[in-house]
């Protein structure tokens, strides 16, 4: 081959990798890594259940337990 078919090659192959590079760049540039490694750290997250519930049920419990004046024991005649 000549030095001529190698310069086109290279030209040709620079020309395709720079048409491609928006595509090609989201799996292997910085943004790519810095998506990759905040996927791996959200895997390792875990949802804490909170105790919400428990206490609107504990509230509601104790709500329904206290004592409460009738609209006839109200009346002072």
């Amino acid at each position: 081959m000549s030095w001529l078919y190698i310069a086109l090659l290279a030209l040709a192959l620079a020309v395709v990798v720079g048409a491609e590079w928006p595509r090609f760049g989201a799996h292997v540039g910085a943004d790519a890594r810095r998506r990759r490694e905040r996927e791996k750290r959200k895997a390792s997250l875990r949802v804490v259940p909170t105790e919400a519930d428990d206490f609107a049920a504990s509230v509601e419990r104790d709500l329904a337990q206290l004592p409460t004046i009738e609209e006839t024991d109200r009346r002072v005649d």
